[in-house]
This record gives C-alpha cells, structure tokens and sequence, in this order.
C-alpha cells in the first residue's frame, strides 16, 4: 500500500521559470463589475507565489500546475516561495498585487480560512481582498495509532482514552484539522484527549516513531514512515475515504456526528479581488486542463488528492466549509496570535 516518492524529481525546477513558445489565447473581461474596457491576458511573466516553503506539497503543486499554465499561454511564469505565519506573509503580498492576473497565490484552506481566526491581523482579508480561482479538494486525514494501544477502530479509540483516562494525540499545529478533530472527538465522548502540538507533520511522526504519542493524524504521504516501520495503525480518515487504503471508514461512518467531520479543506489559487473575470475565469479552465498533464497527475498521484476543480464548484465549497470551519475553530477558545 505504500509508494516510492522522489521528490528531488519535482524540485529540480528550482525557483526558476518555465517558457514555452506557445501562443497564449486572449481574454476579454466585460461586465457591470469590470466596465466595458477589455484585457488581453497574460500581457507579461506571471509571478505565482506559494506561501509555504519549497520542497513541500503545496510547493509542488504550484511548480506542476504553473508549469502547465506556462506552456498553454507561452509566458513563463515563475514560482517564488514567500512561506511564514500560516501563508499569511505570502497571502498579503498577493492581496496587495495589481488586479490584472499576472499575480497568483498557491495555498491552502489553513490561509484562506483559519488565519482569520487564530490571527489578530493576518495582513489580509480573505473575503474583501481575495477570489478563489480554483482548488483541489483535501484528501482524507488519517487517525492513526501507536499499537501498543491495541486500537484498530474508533470504538477501540474511545474505550481506550476512556480507560486510560488521558490521551496524548499529537497534531502538526495549534488550530489544525486535527486540533479540531480531538476537540470534537472529546465533546462528543467525553473524553480527556491531549492535543500535543508540533511544527509541521514531519517532527509530528517523528513522535510517533519514538512511541511517546498514543495517536496522531495526519495527511498518508507523510504518515509512510510510521505506517512501513509497522509504529502506527489506521484507525480512520477524517472525513473522506483514502483509495491506498478502501477498507478504513471515516470517522462519520464510525459513529462520529461533527459537522466537522464533513468538510476536507483544500490546496488552490485565489487572485486580487479585482482581477477581471475573464482572467479568473480563463485561470480557473487551466487549472482544470492540467489535470490530464502527466507531470501534474504524478504530484496529485504522490499526495493522494483529486484533481482540480473549476470556479464555480471551488466558490461553492468555499461557501459550504467556511461555516463549519469557522465554528470549530472558534470552539477551540484560542486566543488570537
């Protein structure tokens, strides 16, 4: 069930640029919001920032997906990494950009949703200052256990914290899908779970490997390590079945009644606010396209997550989760940093 991942194929790019001598087809933006005057997109490079550093899932994604945009349009576009404070440094950066689409972020529902929750000021308002274009809905979060526990379900979850009393769970950050995720879970079962948080997945597993954590949750790719090693048992995916492993239920068909056990947060692309819509629209029909990109499907295939979806749908699922997150988050009682 697992699977070989090279990396170093995908990071060889660098930071540099991709130009293909393709031409690029012309965008008209009419409407109320936009007057009658007319664009021809993209005019010049494209800058596309990922807030989150190099070598990492959202990173990659960004150099696959722009690669593909670059060779469709015939201008090079270009993948700066501009990471810290949850994406929020990169976000503002964008949020701030000239409205014209030659400025796009890649990053992910932590920045475009929970920044404005766990932030004080993040230095940009997701609602106001930004447009989602397209996103790639979040793969399912494993629950995974250390089997000294004797876990193999949720069921087996519950009555051992019961037991035992307290639980140390480990999560990749304050405020994350799995912070959330023990805080149902306790509610719920009434149950004593110990969120224990570290910087990222990696340190997260880490944990997990020297067997002082009782469970943790995280994305599959990055739980191999524990999960080959045989130093963890999935217990359950949050909210969405994992193709590697169909046998393992989500947490709702084990009985799980959160809302928040329905939603399963994203990685994509937003614009300035401002941005034509033909632009957005147009940028919205790439991302799509380069789903059948072999290049792209690698990455979507080596991080388990389903293709890109288009404006419309993005904007509907943006709507639908934000509630869900928004109430879960708040729940949590954190004060903003």
């Amino acid at each position: 069930m697992s699977k070989t991942i090279d990396r170093r194929h995908f990071i060889a790019a660098g930071a540099g640029a991709f130009a293909v001598p393709f031409v690029s087809r012309g965008a008209s933006a009419q409407g109320a919001s936009q007057g009658t005057s007319q664009v021809t997109w993209p005019a010049r490079q494209i800058r596309m920032i990922c807030s989150y550093p190099a070598g990492g899932q959202t990173d990659l994604l960004a150099r696959a997906y722009g690669e593909f945009i670059s060779k469709q349009v015939g201008k090079t576009v270009v993948v700066e990494n501009k990471p810290g404070a949850s994406g929020a440094i990169g976000t503002a950066e964008v949020a701030r950009a000239e409205p014209d689409g030659h400025t796009i972020l890649c990053s992910i529902s932590t920045t475009y949703i929970m920044n404005r929750v766990v932030m004080k000021n993040p230095g940009y308002d997701m609602d106001k200052d930004l447009t989602l274009v397209s996103v790639i809905p979040g793969a399912g979060l494993l629950l995974v256990a250390n089997p000294k526990t004797g876990v193999k379900t949720l069921e087996d979850f519950v009555a051992f914290a019961r037991k035992s009393g307290k639980v140390n769970f480990g999560t990749y950050s304050a405020g994350s899908a799995p912070h959330m995720t023990i805080n149902e879970l306790n509610k719920q079962c009434g149950l004593n779970i110990e969120p224990v948080h570290y910087r990222g997945e990696a340190p997260m597993w880490t944990g997990m490997l020297e067997g002082t954590l009782d469970a943790a949750m995280g994305s599959y790719t990055a739980a191999q390590s524990v999960l080959q090693s045989d130093r963890g048992t999935v217990f359950a995916v949050h909210s969405k079945k994992v193709d590697a492993i169909p046998a393992i239920k989500t947490l709702p068909e084990q009985g799980a009644t959160s809302k928040f056990f329905t939603v399963s947060g994203f990685s994509g692309w937003a614009v300035p606010k401002a941005t034509p819509q033909a632009v957005v629209d147009r940028l919205s029909e790439l991302c799509v396209a380069a789903n059948s990109d072999p290049k792209v499907k690698e990455v979507l295939a080596t991080f388990v997550l389903e293709p890109a979806i288009g404006v419309k749908e993005t904007n509907a699922l943006y709507q639908r989760e934000l509630p869900i997150w928004i109430e879960s988050a708040k729940s949590l009682g954190l004060e903003p940093a």
